[in-house]
């Protein structure tokens, strides 16, 4: 619509904008909120393919819709949906109160200002419920001749979820909550005037904090985007994320519960498809690769026919989606790669999909040698050899009841190496404690009085 003929006629023209927003195909509509947000960073006309219903290749989208797509202008946090992982609050100790000169009494201390973790709660009714995001804490009492010591400044508790980390402005971190009523100190108070300091205050603490969320999973799916991460975690629990054929359909991270017999259960968690370059912060990149930080270990989803994420960029085969997508983890952070992590090729039911996975297979034997065809800076440091290389298809089901026994059985040994290795160090702090009784040497008198009784 003209902007010309829009300016001056207020409601009418609402009216007509809100109309043809109506008009706009739900699909479209999708693909308006999501492309924009990942695509304004990384600067790529992206290419969208869809699966046919007979699960053929992928077949391009409409033009329309691809037009509509790419000339959407939406906020990378509209994008992001009403998911908030990252807060940023001022907070401040309370003041000092009045010392007493002529009675020698002590002003109350001011109060402090604590992050407090608890279940169920999240940091966008934080932000809701607490717009200003200003937390002071109360003011110290001063000193009286009917309460010579000043009473404490009251303390305020700011409620946070669990698995928060707590950091200054200048990334310094203050203390991470990951059970709930752990607590951390995130500004103290003043002192009250005494003595010491002419029974003059001091002004309490002030600074601003982060609250940054961080999923706590069992298991992190990550992958580029389209690689069927989100209809994977459907078809292994109950998790519903937003699911669609084409890139980007996953805005935010979403965890599910993989439920077995005899009611164990796994944690999940989807993470939204990474791009190249996201280590850095390309596409949301840091948004989404901190929440592979707490997880036990990683889940790599592949395409087995490949990927190619827009236009302009070449196709990428499963081997290098592997390998880039370990460069971007190596990258962000090494220490990532040192997780257990196992290999997930999907989409088998697409065809010639045996003879993709069988040259993967080989190409994964000796990455050394396969990977000299890339260029230098997509070939991680340090390979990782998976455990284990499961094939399936979100589709059809094909393989996952394999790939459910597989994710119990790697993290129950993960665990048992954990507790062993926990046993192992408890057993060397006990033998530290106990003092080593020294030996008498062989014809040398004994020490101290003989018992003759």
């Amino acid at each position: 619509m003209n902007s010309s003929w829009c300016r001056g006629r207020g409601d009418a023209c609402r009216r007509v904008m809100k109309s043809q927003r109506a008009a706009t195909p739900s699909s479209e509509r999708i693909l308006r909120a999501s492309i924009s947000a990942y695509d304004a960073a990384s600067q790529h006309s992206v290419l969208i393919s869809a699966r046919t219903p007979g699960g053929a290749l992928p077949t391009p989208i409409s033009d329309s819709a691809l037009s509509i797509a790419l000339g959407a202008e939406t906020k990378q946090q509209a994008a992001y949906g009403n998911f908030v992982d990252n807060l940023r609050l001022y907070v401040r100790g309370g003041s000092g109160g009045m010392g007493l000169p002529r009675m020698g009494g002590q002003g109350g201390n001011g109060g402090d200002v604590w992050v407090v973790a608890k279940k169920d709660l999240t940091l966008k009714r934080i932000k809701d419920r607490f717009p200003h995001k200003r937390f002071i804490a109360g003011a110290g009492f001063n000193s009286s001749i009917r309460a010579l010591k000043g009473a404490k400044g009251g303390d305020v508790e700011v409620v946070a979820p669990t698995g928060i980390c707590v950091t200054t402005d200048d990334g310094r971190l203050l203390g991470e909550l990951d059970h709930e009523g752990e607590r951390v100190l995130v500004a103290r108070g003043g002192l009250g005037g005494s003595f010491h300091s002419g029974f003059l205050p001091s002004k309490g603490q002030t600074q601003h904090i982060r609250l940054d969320l961080r999923l706590i999973a069992d298991l992190g799916l990550v992958g580029f985007p389209n690689a069927g991460k989100s209809s994977l975690l459907t078809a292994l629990s109950h998790a519903t994320p937003q699911i669609a054929s084409y890139p980007f359909t996953t805005l935010r991270p979403e965890i599910g519960k993989v439920m077995y017999e005899d009611h164990k259960q796994v944690s999940v968690a989807d993470l939204p498809g990474l791009i190249e370059g996201a280590h850095m912060n390309r596409g949301m990149g840091h948004k989404f690769l901190k929440h592979v930080e707490r997880t036990k270990q990683l889940m790599f989803v592949v395409d087995v026919c490949g990927f190619q994420l827009a236009s302009k960029t070449p196709f990428r085969s499963a081997f290098e989606a592997v390998q880039l997508l370990t460069k971007e983890l190596e990258l962000y952070k090494e220490e990532l790669l040192s997780k257990p992590a196992i290999l997930v090729v999907n989409k088998m039911d697409l065809p010639d999909a045996e003879e993709k996975l069988s040259e993967l297979e080989t190409q994964l034997e000796n990455q050394e040698e396969s990977s000299h065809f890339l260029p230098e800076d997509m070939i991680p440091k340090r390979f990782l050899h998976f455990k284990h290389t499961i094939p399936v298809s979100a589709l059809t089901g094909l393989g996952l009841p394999h790939l459910k026994t597989v994710i119990r059985e790697s993290l129950e040994e993960q665990e048992a190496i954990k507790s062993e290795r926990q046993l192992i160090e408890k057993l060397e702090e006990l033998r530290k404690e106990i003092p080593v009784a020294s030996k008498p040497v062989w014809g040398q008198p004994r020490s101290g009085p003989l018992n003759w009784n």
